[in-house]
């Protein structure tokens, strides 16, 4: 799956709840293992809960092999995170946040091997927060981190496909890829686009199977049949673990390759 001349990086779709968390510790190290990876990347927005993240399930995260976690809207849900998320680099939050928001949206890093890479996690404005302009925000970022690396991943986290789609072909042979996150559906669209860099619509969910993206059915039935305010819960049942392994050509920094990933226990 790789040799001297590539690198293979592992995303993980959004994780959700105690369920997400628990295959991802369970199937990681043999993900790991099979595809050779050296770089680890989770959105992991829904991790705490369902909703937001906190200091001790990032650290639970990390302890499991993630390297980095990427996160969207959800990101400020569990507010006492907020100073933890202002320090962590590892945990990235949407670049195009108004200047003087606390914490990093984009990080230059090292992988296992030593191979210098980016990533940089990005808000979608269609049926989302109205954030700064996205395709604006991360080719700022992109010419900047371009002198230090060419090898630079994008969370793209985000509802419309048109969106996704639009952003992916902007930025195509700019990136080695552009992984789309935020819905927790899996796409069947994987593919490398005409410059080069890896796409997909989105990379799916990591989190309870028998749910609604992830929460209980009941309380999700009812507010579509109400209208009426709901809290949600994640259920405990068995998980998917959704993924995408990128293989990029060092010596281009374009991708070789996308493998889509649903894996049950």
């Amino acid at each position: 799956m790789q040799n001297n001349e590539t690198l293979n990086i592992l995303f993980i779709g959004d994780i959700v709840g105690k369920p997400g968390r628990q295959i991802v510790k369970s199937l990681l190290p043999k993900v790991i293992d099979q595809y050779k990876i050296e770089f680890v990347i989770a959105n992991a927005e829904n991790s705490a809960g369902g909703f937001g993240i906190t200091e001790k399930v990032a650290q639970e995260l990390f302890s499991y092999g993630i390297d980095l976690i990427t996160t969207g809207n959800h990101v400020w849900d569990k507010k006492e995170a907020i100073p933890y998320i202002a320090k962590e680099s590892r945990i990235l939050r949407p670049l195009n946040y108004p200047q003087g928001v606390p914490g990093f949206g984009s990080i230059v890093t090292k992988t296992r091997k030593n191979n210098l890479i980016a990533v940089i996690n990005v808000s979608g404005r269609v049926f989302m927060n109205l954030l700064d302009c996205p395709f604006k925000s991360t080719e700022e970022e992109i010419k900047r981190i371009r002198e230090q690396t060419k090898v630079i991943l994008i969370d793209f986290h985000a509802e419309a496909t048109s969106e996704k789609m639009a952003f992916g072909y902007y930025f195509d042979g700019q990136v080695s890829a552009v992984l789309g996150t935020h819905t927790h559906v899996q796409t069947a669209d994987e593919r490398i686009l005409p410059k080069g860099t890896a796409y997909i619509t989105d990379v799916g969910m990591t989190g309870p199977e028998d749910s609604i993206i992830g929460f209980k059915k009941d309380e999700i039935l009812e507010k579509f049949l109400t209208q009426m305010p709901k809290k949600f819960d994640v259920p405990s049942a068995a998980s998917i673990f959704s993924a995408v392994v990128v293989q990029i050509d060092k010596a281009t920094a374009t991708s070789k390759n996308i493998i889509r990933l649903m894996l049950r226990q």
